[in-house]
């Protein structure tokens, strides 16, 4: 097997632009699957809440909180009961010792409130579940944000729409970066492989150690590209403990993983094109 050239070329340059463009496709990564966490936490705060009628059978509470526990688009451990009379003490809480203060009637109802698990806040399956609570004659109404489920899934599709074209784009400013990034590298090593060739020796004998040279480049990329990203993920964590439910590890454990192979690819797909490019040049073409 050939060895690597001494004359060796400056990978440093090469690298960088590797573990940046890699960074920033990574960033992009993770911004559309923690993006996706944070919708499903919102969507799963979204409270639901069903109002009683007055005249309703003493089972009625215990008959309705079971029969959510019990149902698939409940999210678990969810099911509150709040009966009149602590609505109005938290209402006295929330605006004062004004409520209720000229010793009217208290105009709330017993009510029960849960959440639903996040594929449930749809505008059709929310819509069927208001309709099968609203079949039980003690339930006077379901009530639940519209507006907010709605803003939900347009922001969600805005931000789909926004990563996908944003990835992209900088997966085509990659390919022609590194590319060029690569062939500088090598450029100062264009006559001694046109020479190699010349004295009979094979492309693959010419390219290996370039190629095997590249694969230890796309590692170390890589690894930085993922070091600088997991301590990114960590200091925005750290700093917001109220976000930690939604970090998503498979999803970031794939990310990583799909970075490791993006940077070996690369950058060995790269040399081999510019190696095989120098290859089918003419002497005179090198000058």
């Amino acid at each position: 097997m050939g060895s690597v050239p001494k004359n060796k070329p400056n990978y440093i340059y090469a690298i960088i632009s590797v573990a940046l463009v890699l960074f920033l496709l990574g960033a992009f990564a993770l911004l559309a699957v923690q993006g996706q966490q944070m919708i499903k936490m919102f969507k799963e705060q979204v409270e639901i809440i069903v109002e009683l009628k007055e005249e309703m059978p003493a089972n009625a509470v215990d008959s309705i909180t079971t029969m959510l526990n019990r149902s698939v688009y409940c999210k678990p451990s969810s099911v509150r009961f709040i009966s009149r009379e602590e609505g109005a003490a938290m209402m006295q809480k929330e605006f004062g010792e004004e409520f209720l203060k000229l010793d009217m009637p208290n105009p709330l109802y017993d009510v029960v409130t849960f959440n639903v698990n996040a594929a449930y806040m749809q505008k059709d399956s929310m819509a069927a579940v208001r309709e099968g609570l609203r079949q039980f004659t003690f339930v006077n109404d379901v009530f639940y944000q519209e507006s907010v489920t709605g803003e939900i899934a347009r922001n969600l599709n805005n931000l789909s729409i926004w990563v996908l074209s944003l990835g992209l784009f900088f997966i085509v400013v990659a390919v022609a970066l590194i590319l060029n990034t690569i062939r500088l590298a090598l450029y100062s090593n264009r006559f001694l492989i046109k020479n190699m060739e010349l004295v009979g020796a094979s492309w693959k004998f010419i390219s290996t150690p370039y190629l095997v040279r590249s694969f230890k480049h796309g590692v170390i990329s890589a690894m930085l590209a993922i070091c600088v990203l997991a301590l990114l993920i960590y200091l925005i964590y750290k700093d917001a403990p109220a976000l930690q439910e939604t970090l998503f590890l498979p999803g970031i454990g794939v990310i990583f993983a799909v970075l490791a192979i993006l940077g070996i690819l690369i950058t060995v797909v790269s040399t081999y094109f510019v190696v095989h490019k120098y290859l089918r040049m003419r002497v005179d073409d090198l000058y």
